[in-house]
C-alpha cells in the first residue's frame, strides 16, 4: 500500500490495569485550606482542553460526564459520537464531546462479539473506562460514595473542566466471568491512536499495558502510537502495570511515554477484629453488610473446613466449591489470597453457608490491604495479622471471633506507601531510561461506575452502583493525565516533553511525615519503585526549569536502544547518540565499568533571570562530579548545557545504587533521581558518546 512503512502481526497482548485522592495531593503538597484550589482555578480546571481516553468505554448517563456549566466544544474538534448498541448522538454533550469504538481487530481474532454481555458500541459494559474517565475529568458531583455508603464525599476529576473524547478499544474475554478481564489489540488501539490524533486531543490517557512482558518500542502499538502523539505535541500517560512487588515487571518503557506506578492515599476502611483472646487486630473492607452488633461467632480456618481431596497447594484459598457446609455452616472463614479472586472467596463462603470471611494477605502481599465489597460480612487483615489469627486458631479448641462495623478514616500515617502490585523497575527494553516515571493515587480510589457492572465484575454478583472503589495503575494513570491537561492551560506552548519532564522534576520522594516513601512493607522506596517520587501538580505548574525533548530526539534513542527506524523519513545514523544521553529528567546509566560522562540540556521557565546552584546525593561507590555546578539565566526560554560525571569507586560492582541530584535558586527545586549499576571491570578514562 502507498504510504506503508513497517508491518508487523497485531497481537492479543493488552489488557486493562485496574474523592480523597485530589484532597491528600494538595496535603502531601504542604497546601492547606484554599491553596489545594489555586493551581486548579489558575488552570481553568482544564478548561477547552480535550483527554482522550483508550479503554472499555463510558457510561454517558453518570453525574460525572453532565455538560451543565460546561464551555463550548472547542472548534479544532473534529471527531464524532458513533453510534451503536445503546449509544447515539444524544449521549454526547459538551463534557462528553465525542465516542467511538474498535472491535474489528478483537472480532476477526474471537469472532463476532457476544452482545450478550457486551455493547457493540462506546458504552462501558465493564466498569473500568468509566472510572479512568471520570478520575481524569468527571464533573464534581457531591454526595456520593461506593456500596454501603462508604468513602462518602465530593467526587471530581482532576480536571473537572476539561472535555472528554472516548476511545473504546478494550473487550470482554470469551468464557466465564467475561467481563472480568478485557483486552485489547494492537490493530484496534493504533486505529484508536489514529482518531485521537486527527481529532485533535491534546492528553492521551492509557490505563492499559501488555501482558506478556514488554515488546520492543517498534512492534508495540503504544510505543508507537504514543511516539506519533507526541510529534504533535500531545502527551501520552500510561499505566505501568500491576505485577509488582517483582523486579522487572513494570511495562509502557518508552522515554516519550508517562509511566505511572500506584501508590496509596491517607483513608482507610477500618474494621476491627477482636479475637477470643482479647487480641484487637485492624481489618479493612467496604463490605456494606454487618454482623450482629456485639456477638462473638465461632471462627474456623478455611484449610480446617474444606471436602475431601482437596489439594494442598490451593488448601486455605477458599477456592470455588472447596468449603464443606458442614464445617463452614454458621462460622467465620479465615481464608488467605493468592490462586483465586477476593470476591470469590467471599461467594465461596456464603455458598457454603458460612457467616463471614476474613481475608488474609499470604506473604507476598505483605501489609497492603486491598479493599472490596464483599456478598456478605468481611474485612481483610495484613500477612502479619492473618498468621497472628491462625495461630490463635490452632491455640484453642473454640476460636471465636467478632467483626465490627468499618469506618472511613482519614488522616492515615504515613501516607503515600508505593503499592505492592506496582509493577518494578527496571526497564526491560532499555535499562538506562528509568521506569516508572512518577506514582500517584491508585489504590482504592473511588469513582464512577458503568451501571451494567456490579461492584466486583464476577457474574453471580447482581448488585449494581454508579460509583466504586478499584485499586490498580490504572486508577494513578488518569491523575497524572489531569495534571497534563491542567498544565496544557498554563503552559499552551509546551511541547509533551516539557510537560513530562516538570511532572517528574517536581515529583517528592518523601511522604507527609517528611520521611523517605517506602513500600507497603516499610521498606524504602527507591527509582524503580516511585522513579521520580510521587506527583505534585502545583509544584509541576512551576518547576523553573524543564528537560526539553523533541521528536527527532526520540528517533535517535530509537536507533540506539533497538536499532530500529521508527519513521520512514529518518534514517539512523551509524553512531547515534547512547540512549543515556537523551535528554531525560531522570538518570539511569547500566553496566558502569570506570567513568562516563553524561550531558543534559535545562531550559529555563520559571523567572527571566535566575542564578541555580546543583547538589548531589551521591550513590554508594559512585562520584559524581557536575560542570558547571551553577547555571545563570538571562531570558526565560534560555538554555544551558552540563555534564554529569559518574565516576565508579574500587568498591562499586554488582547490583544497582541510587542518588539523586538538584538545581535549587531559592524557589525551585529541579530533581533528578540517579540509578546505576556496575560491572565487573573498570575502565581508566572518562567516555562521552
Amino acid at each position: 500500500m502507498e504510504g506503508m512503512f513497517y508491518a508487523f502481526p497485531s497481537q492479543r497482548r493488552h489488557s486493562l490495569q485496574t474523592t480523597r485522592t485530589w484532597e491528600f495531593i494538595g496535603i502531601e503538597e504542604g497546601l492547606v485550606g484554599q491553596e489545594r484550589d489555586r493551581m486548579p482555578s489558575q488552570a481553568k480546571y482544564g478548561e477547552d482542553v480535550i483527554v482522550g481516553v483508550l479503554d472499555s468505554g463510558v457510561w454517558p448517563e453518570s453525574k460525572s460526564f453532565a455538560d451543565d456549566g460546561m464551555g463550548p466544544i472547542p472548534q479544532r474538534w473534529k471527531g464524532i459520537c458513533e453510534e451503536g448498541d445503546a449509544f447515539n448522538s444524544s449521549c454526547c454533550n459538551r463534557k462528553l464531546i465525542g465516542a467511538r469504538y474498535y472491535v474489528k481487530d478483537y472480532e476477526a481474532y474471537y469472532g463476532s462479539l457476544n452482545t450478550t454481555y457486551s455493547y457493540r458500541s462506546p458504552r462501558d459494559g465493564d466498569g473500568h473506562g468509566t472510572h479512568t474517565a471520570s478520575t481524569v475529568a468527571g464533573r464534581v458531583v457531591q454526595n456520593v460514595s461506593a456500596l454501603g455508603g462508604f468513602a462518602r464525599g465530593t467526587a471530581s476529576g482532576g480536571a473537572p473542566l476539561a472535555h472528554l473524547a472516548i476511545y473504546k478499544v478494550c473487550w470482554p474475554i470469551p468464557g466465564p466471568n467475561p467481563n472480568l478481564e478485557n483486552t485489547c489489540f494492537d490493530a484496534d488501539m493504533l486505529a484508536a491512536f489514529d482518531d485521537a490524533i486527527g481529532d485533535g486531543v491534546d492528553i492521551i490517557s492509557m490505563s492499559i499495558g501488555p501482558t506478556r512482558g514488554p515488546p520492543l518500542y517498534s512492534v508495540d502499538s503504544m510505543s508507537i502510537g504514543s511516539l506519533h502523539a507526541t510529534k504533535r505535541g500531545i502527551v501520552v500517560a500510561c499505566s505501568g502495570g500491576n505485577e509488582g512487588p517483582d523486579p522487572a515487571t513494570v511495562v509502557n518503557l518508552a522515554p516519550w511515554m508517562i509511566t505511572v506506578g500506584a501508590s496509596s492515599i491517607d483513608r482507610a476502611f477500618d474494621s476491627m477484629v477482636l479475637l477470643g483472646s482479647g487480641k484487637m487486630i485492624e481489618g479493612q473492607t467496604v463490605t456494606p453488610y454487618e454482623l450482629k452488633k456485639g456477638e462473638m461467632y465461632p471462627l474456623v480456618y478455611a484449610g480446617d473446613a474444606e471436602i475431601e481431596d482437596t489439594s494442598i497447594h490451593v488448601s486455605g484459598k477458599c477456592l470455588p466449591g472447596s468449603l464443606s457446609a458442614e464445617k463452614a455452616r454458621g462460622k467465620v472463614i479465615l481464608c488467605f489470597r493468592g490462586a483465586g479472586l477476593r470476591v470469590e472467596k467471599g461467594m465461596e463462603v456464603k455458598r457454603a453457608g458460612g457467616a463471614a470471611i476474613i481475608l488474609g494477605n499470604s506473604p507476598g502481599y505483605g501489609n497492603e490491604l486491598v479493599v472490596d465489597a464483599h456478598v456478605l460480612p468481611g474485612t481483610a487483615v495484613s500477612s502479619e495479622n492473618a498468621l497472628e489469627i491462625l495461630e490463635y486458631i490452632n491455640s484453642t479448641d473454640e476460636p471465636t471471633v467478632m467483626i465490627g462495623k468499618a469506618n472511613t478514616v482519614l488522616g492515615i500515617k504515613p501516607a503515600p506507601l508505593v503499592g505492592e502490585f506496582s509493577s518494578r523497575g527496571p526497564n526491560l527494553i532499555e535499562p538506562n531510561i528509568i521506569k516508572p516515571d512518577v506514582t500517584a493515587p491508585g489504590l482504592n480510589i473511588l469513582a464512577a461506575w458503568s451501571e451494567s457492572s456490579s461492584p466486583s465484575k464476577l457474574d453471580g454478583d447482581r448488585r449494581s452502583v454508579k460509583y466504586n472503589i478499584m485499586y490498580g495503575t490504572s486508577m494513578a494513570c488518569p491523575h497524572v493525565s489531569a495534571t497534563a491537561a491542567l498544565l496544557k492551560v498554563l503552559h499552551p506552548t509546551w511541547s509533551s516533553a516539557a510537560i513530562k519532564s516538570a511532572i517528574m522534576t517536581t515529583a517528592t520522594a518523601v511522604n507527609t511525615e517528611g520521611s523517605p516513601i517506602t513500600t507497603a512493607a516499610l521498606d524504602p522506596a527507591g527509582p524503580m519503585d516511585i522513579g521520580s517520587g510521587h506527583m505534585r501538580p502545583s509544584h509541576a505548574a512551576d518547576p523553573g526549569l524543564v528537560y526539553d525533548a523533541t521528536y527527532e530526539d526520540y528517533l535517535l534513542f530509537a536507533c540506539s536502544s533497538i536499532n530500529a527506524q521508527m519513521d520512514d523519513s529518518f534514517r539512523c545514523p551509524n553512531n547515534p547518540p547512547s540512549t543515556f544521553n537523551l535528554n531525560h529528567p531522570s538518570l539511569a546509566v547500566t553496566g558502569l565499568c570506570g567513568a562516563v560522562n553524561v550531558t543534559r540540556t535545562v531550559t529555563n521557565v520559571g523567572q527571566r533571570k535566575a542564578r541555580y546552584n546543583v547538589s548531589v546525593v551521591e550513590p554508594n561507590g559512585l562520584k559524581v562530579d557536575i560542570r558547571p555546578n551553577s547555571l545563570t539565566f538571562e531570558e526565560a526560554g534560555e538554555k544551558k548545557s552540563f555534564v554529569i560525571t559518574l565516576t565508579a569507586d574500587a568498591m562499586g560492582s554488582g547490583g544497582y545504587v541510587s542518588g539523586e541530584y538538584s538545581w535549587n535558586d531559592g524557589l525551585h527545586t529541579v530533581r533528578s533521581p540517579i540509578l546505576v549499576s556496575f560491572c565487573d571491570q573498570e575502565v581508566d578514562q572518562p567516555f562521552t558518546l
